[in-house]
């Protein structure tokens, strides 16, 4: 298992400080140093080096090497990253899930027992079967010629390791075409391509074929947030990019995300990051140095004629 989890990390080293594709279908790789606020796409998430705080909704997970989330549906996290120490950086890897791919092996294992309740985020430990198989996953890059055949097989080991442990249930969800996950999935993606209009709970409730009161509660079990709340992350996570790259004030881009006042935005803005956004976009800009001022050249002292 140590030689697995060092490979690993040796593999994970090559990455960018963001998420870096590996050549192989759907696996990714993070190198990082500092915080990872961004909208997490249905995955499962390997810790190989350093820590991580994750703020989602109400809930935070605390995520250790050799452990692993499962993500079940897009949510907007707060990321704050440990590095172990200096220059030894935060490391992980992402397998990004396929309910297609899910669901044929649920159907080839062909099991009937119903979907027991779940935490929708927690933290597992990583066993040394399932990390074996991670191991031999991203040794294919090295091969790419084996990959179309070989990467399949082991993406589909790795599920089903998955699905042995405690996160299990969790990866059926995403799976099954009728789960509760499934129906959600329409609302989430309306909102995600609407973040920036407003709207009412009714017609998404609709739209997933729900009561308003059980919509509620199941988008909740799933994102930890309400709608509303679920809207709002997405609004400050882009409106948080925007600054950073754009050069447009803060008022400007407030309304472009959807708000209707820009001092609502500044309060819920330093809410969420901490601080108000000028002053927290200004810690990642660099100042430009100044150039030095060109002075008047010094006028020469005039020759003493009676010398």
């Amino acid at each position: 298992m140590i030689n697995d989890l060092k490979d690993l990390r040796n593999f994970a080293m090559r990455a960018d400080d963001k998420w870096t594709e590996t050549g192989l279908p759907r696996v990714s790789m993070v190198r990082a140093e500092a915080c990872s606020n961004q909208v997490y796409q249905p995955m499962i998430h390997l810790v190989l080096q350093g820590s991580k705080s994750l703020s989602v909704g109400d809930q935070i997970l605390n995520v250790e090497p050799a452990s692993y989330f499962v993500v079940p549906v897009d949510v907007p996290a707060i990321g704050q990253v440990r590095p172990e120490k200096p220059g030894l950086p935060y490391l992980a890897l992402s397998l990004t899930l396929d309910p297609a791919v899910i669901g044929a092996l649920l159907a080839e294992l062909d099991e009937k027992p119903a979907i027991k309740a779940a935490p929708t985020f927690q933290v597992s430990g990583v066993t040394p079967e399932l990390l074996d198989a991670w191991g031999r996953l991203v040794r294919l890059a090295e091969r790419p010629k084996e990959v179309a055949l070989l990467a399949p097989m082991i993406e589909r080991e790795i599920l089903f390791r998955v699905l042995q442990g405690p996160q299990g249930d969790l990866l059926r969800q995403i799976g099954r075409a009728d789960s509760r996950l499934a129906q959600l999935r329409t609302a989430i993606d309306w909102i995600r391509a609407h973040y920036d209009e407003a709207f009412r709970v009714e017609p998404l409730a609709a739209m997933t074929g729900m009561s308003v009161a059980a919509f509620y509660r199941h988008f909740r079990d799933m994102t930890a947030m309400t709608p509303i709340q679920y809207q709002k992350r997405l609004r400050l996570l882009q409106a948080r990019q925007l600054l950073l790259f754009e050069p447009r004030d803060a008022a400007a881009i407030a309304y472009s995300v959807g708000y209707e006042s820009a001092s609502q935005f500044s309060r819920e803005y330093a809410r969420m990051y901490g601080m108000p956004p000028v002053r927290d976009v200004a810690r990642f800009k660099t100042p430009v140095p100044e150039r030095p001022r060109r002075t008047a050249p010094s006028t020469p002292a005039l020759l003493d004629a009676s010398a």
